[in-house]
């Protein structure tokens, strides 16, 4: 995205930033996986979200004095050596171009300057990004640092930005929300791709190939998630990774995917038969779990309740099973459905944003019905992304088909 998408960002948290403080953020650091190996550097989405950047050892520091911002951006001095084992790292040129950031340094002239602001301007507020996931989770070096600073520093008073740019983050811009777009535009040929190459006695993994080929071919680099290929009773487990299963010709799959772009993802699922022929009973429980989707998808508007979709979903999942005689009361459904029909999509797939509040405009969200019985062998779940818009909703998915009829159609081509 061009760097004004990043300056905005920086110019909205920072009316969220007391006066006279510094804001420190750090791009993170590919944790070790064995021996000289590293897992795969993925940087901090809302590092990312501020500067446009996507290296490790970067950080920002933002200092506000007199209602003022001033911005600094320190990145890893140049490294001739490892240049010829690991290519460049980011040039001051580079970084400018990505963030709009012209206050360009080295990482080690970063800890004279905060204790020039610290010690001798008396900016004694600093503001971090101290996400915890729970109490017992393992330290980060964002958290390293903020126990430095207060060793070193005992006048300083340190503050959590995280929640601050958590809601900033829950209202998409255009931009934003036309990286996801394409990032679902791939999916959807990667599904169709599912589609048409399911056969009998395939391996989940190598249906999963074909899906892995097409986002290859489009320059995706890297997932929303691990895809999830289910096929038969395996789709009953919610969150099965395994993918090694046998496809057989009487039982449906469930794949639920996405391709990332540019850290933005897309979050998909769909089911299909693997013959190409719903059976009867399979027809019948799909279009229950499809009801429900149709149905939330309905009501999605600004200043609904976050919640209200479930409870939506839950009702119309329950009066299809009592139909056909699955459930006799509504709290049974929770044998047959047991998660929540949506989430926040964005930067993360479980993208930041409350589920406890209202939807507001420019919120991107998912609506993700199913219904998974294990003693049929039948899992079926069907998702959507959707933008709120200022009078309803968009289905940013909508070209990916899904109706009984157009899936059979299209595999029997």
């Amino acid at each position: 995205m061009n760097k004004d998408v990043f300056i905005k960002n920086r110019e909205r948290l920072s009316k969220e930033l007391e006066d006279n403080s510094i804001l420190v953020m750090f791009s993170g650091v590919a944790p070790k996986k064995s021996a000289d190996e590293e897992y795969p550097f993925t940087p901090n989405r809302n590092f990312y979200y501020l500067t446009g950047i996507n290296e490790e050892h970067v950080i920002l520091l933002m200092v506000k004095q007199n209602n003022i911002v001033d911005e600094y951006l320190f990145i890893r001095s140049p490294n001739p050596v490892m240049e010829k084992w690991v290519g460049k790292t980011i040039s001051d040129k580079r970084s400018k171009e990505c963030s709009g950031i012209n206050n360009i340094k080295y990482i080690d002239e970063f800890e004279s300057l905060v204790h020039e602001f610290i010690s001798i301007k008396n900016l004694c507020t600093v503001y971090m990004d101290l996400e915890k996931d729970t109490f017992n989770s393992i330290p980060n070096n964002v958290q390293s640092f903020a126990n430095k600073i207060k060793e070193n520093y005992v006048q300083v008073n340190i503050k959590n930005i995280y929640n601050a740019i958590e809601k900033l983050r829950a209202i998409k811009s255009k931009e934003e929300v036309m990286e996801l777009r394409k990032a679902i535009d791939i999916t959807k040929e990667g599904i169709e791709a599912l589609m048409k190459h399911c056969r009998k006695g395939m391996k989940e993994y190598e249906l999963e190939a074909h899906f892995d080929f097409v986002l290859k071919t489009k320059g995706i680099k890297d997932y929303s998630f691990k895809t999830i290929a289910a096929t038969g009773v395996n789709a009953t487990v919610l969150h099965y990774v395994e993918n090694d299963g046998e496809l057989k010709d009487e039982d449906l799959i469930l794949f639920d995917l996405g391709a990332q772009l540019n850290y933005y993802n897309a979050d998909i699922s769909r089911t299909f038969p693997v013959s190409g022929k719903f059976t009867k009973r399979q027809k019948q429980i799909y279009n229950i779990v499809l009801k429900a989707e149709l149905e939330v998808i309905k009501i999605i508007k600004p200043g609904v309740p976050f919640q209200e979709l479930n409870k939506l979903a839950k009702r119309i999942l329950a009066e299809g099973l009592k139909e056909i005689n699955i459930i006799d009361r509504d709290e049974d459904l929770s044998k047959y459905y047991f998660h929540g029909v949506s989430h926040h999509l964005g930067l993360d797939t479980h993208d930041v944003g409350s589920r406890e509040g209202i939807l507001e405009p420019g919120m991107v969200i998912t609506v993700e019905p199913g219904l998974y019985i294990k003693e049929e062998k039948i899992g079926i779940r069907i998702e959507d992304d959707i933008l709120v818009t200022q009078s309803g909703a968009e289905v940013l998915s909508k070209d990916i088909i899904k109706t009984v009829e157009e899936i059979e159609r299209f595999m029997a081509m």
